[in-house]
């Protein structure tokens, strides 16, 4: 039998379909109670039941939510792209999901144990943004369009910072594999030998740039209901906008995960004495998740040039001979019956019958 598994092709293939949906299935399931939690979290937050109707204690919610969206109808908009308009969700869930092929979860627990799983994750997760460029092109709506022009240039800022940080991960490691980075933060002193006490600014701002890459909120500019009614998500309904959540909720574990591994020491145990193993890296990641949780529920969405500002370091100045030199514009939109101008930034936005950017006078 493992002859055949291991020498024949139908073998290797059964048994590499049989390893990756031991990571899905599970990964999948575990979702759908993850979700439930955050709703829990956010509920209490804002000093309510969440969901508690479907199920024991609502935990059966979830699922009901996905039988809900899998049996509505699909509904195209007029003059979308069919092929590009249906390609996204699955492009967005795919890159989600095969970018866990290098994530161990134990010692050896892993589906590829590569010598270059960081760079293949930053591989991975820099292509999930054409899922999300795709759905607001193909639904041939200006708010979808800016939606994904938002989470292009957003993925982009926050992947450069993100990228950086893990820079001294891998400097402290001297390795670009998982298993090496956690192997290295294992000694006596337990999570102290963790990289999260050296490294701890880092871990700050790498909790940040994965909310802002994953279009966490308070960064969830793309899909922002108070100026582009849903973002790229707003022509999608049914199974496809569910393969939207489903991919943005795997990239958010995802980011948890990497967390655990880069920071708090992976499947270690925290304290001396105690066994390693998968639970201590399951507890972490929903500690992480915990944290996200609570973010999103306590904190305010930022505007899209605070986003900017925190992503790059850098204000609306130009700098020339050692002096700031600020930049005036005006923006007139077809948001209000009457003139309104606002002064914010140094920069002047005037609302009125019109859409277009003009110098200032």
């Amino acid at each position: 039998m493992i002859e055949f598994f291991t020498t024949t092709n139908l073998g290797i293939f059964l048994l590499m379909v049989g390893q990756v949906l031991l990571i899905v299935v599970p990964l999948l399931v575990a979702l759908a109670f993850l979700l439930y939690g955050d709703r829990k979290i956010w509920a209490a937050v804002q000093m309510r039941r969440g969901p508690n109707v479907v199920g024991p204690f609502g935990l059966l919610q979830s699922f009901a939510d996905f039988v809900k969206y899998a049996v509505k109808e699909i509904v195209y908009p007029a003059g979308a792209d069919k092929v590009v308009f249906l390609m996204a969700p699955l492009v967005s869930l795919v890159m989600a999901l095969i970018a866990w092929a290098v994530i161990p979860f134990n010692d050896g627990w892993v589906l590829s144990d590569i010598n270059v799983a960081i760079l293949y994750v930053f591989a991975v997760s820099s292509l999930e943004v054409y899922g999300v460029i795709m759905g607001g092109w193909a639904s041939n709506s200006k708010y979808p369009f800016l939606g994904s022009l938002r989470s292009a240039a957003q993925m982009i800022s926050y992947e450069v910072s993100i990228g950086l940080i893990i820079i001294g991960v891998i400097i402290s490691t001297g390795s670009m594999n998982f298993g090496d980075i956690v192997n290295a933060q294992k000694g006596d002193y337990g999570l102290f030998n963790w990289y999260w006490l050296p490294h701890f600014p880092m871990m700050f701002l790498f909790l940040i740039s994965a909310m802002a890459e994953t279009n966490r909120p308070p960064f969830d500019l793309p899909e922002a209901e108070s100026e582009l009614v849903a973002g790229y998500q707003v022509e999608y309904s049914s199974t496809p906008f569910l393969l939207f959540m489903i991919g943005e909720y795997v990239a958010i574990v995802l980011m948890c995960a990497l967390t655990s591994l880069l920071f708090l020491g992976g499947w270690l145990s925290p304290i001396p004495g105690l066994p390693d193993g998968i639970l201590w890296m399951f507890a972490k990641i929903l500690f992480v998740f915990f944290i996200f949780s609570m973010v999103k529920a306590i904190t305010p969405r930022y505007r899209y040039d605070q986003l900017m500002r925190i992503g790059w370091k850098s204000s609306c100045r130009c700098r020339s001979s050692g002096r700031d030199r600020r930049i005036p514009c005006k923006f007139e939109a077809s948001a209000a019956p009457m003139p309104l101008a606002i002064e914010l930034n140094s920069c002047e936005y005037r609302l009125s019958t019109r859409r277009r950017l003009l110098p200032a006078q």
